[in-house]
């Protein structure tokens, strides 16, 4: 089904707001001559452990230890990723680094 002109103008309007709405909101809201609240201060040190805690575990939750390469492959790119970061301290280099490993055993090895 296509939308006619009026329905795309709507739409794109509202895209418009919605992306004005989240970038403005955080300088109304949090102005700059007033201190950061507490809570917002502690979600902001929490929160991208918290994210990458989540991702880990998304990525990790088909992961078979009984079937197919039992997990070898997606061990091996954790320990990778997780060497590089200690070694390095470089997100990149780590995340690079660990896809490139993990997509070269599955196509290639496993």
């Amino acid at each position: 089904m296509t939308m006619n002109i009026t329905q795309q103008i709507i739409a794109i309007a509202m895209v418009v707001v919605g992306t004005m709405l989240t970038r403005f909101l955080p300088f109304i809201v949090f102005p700059s001559d007033k201190p950061t609240p507490k809570y917002v201060q502690y979600l902001g040190k929490v929160l991208p452990s918290a994210v990458i805690g989540l991702l880990v575990i998304y990525c990790l939750k088909d992961v078979s230890f009984l079937t197919g390469s039992h997990g070898i492959p997606e061990l091996i790119a954790v320990s990778l990723i997780a060497f590089l970061h200690i070694w390095k301290r470089n997100m990149l280099l780590s995340i690079a680094g660990g896809t490139i490993i993990y997509m070269m055993l599955v196509q290639f090895v496993f």
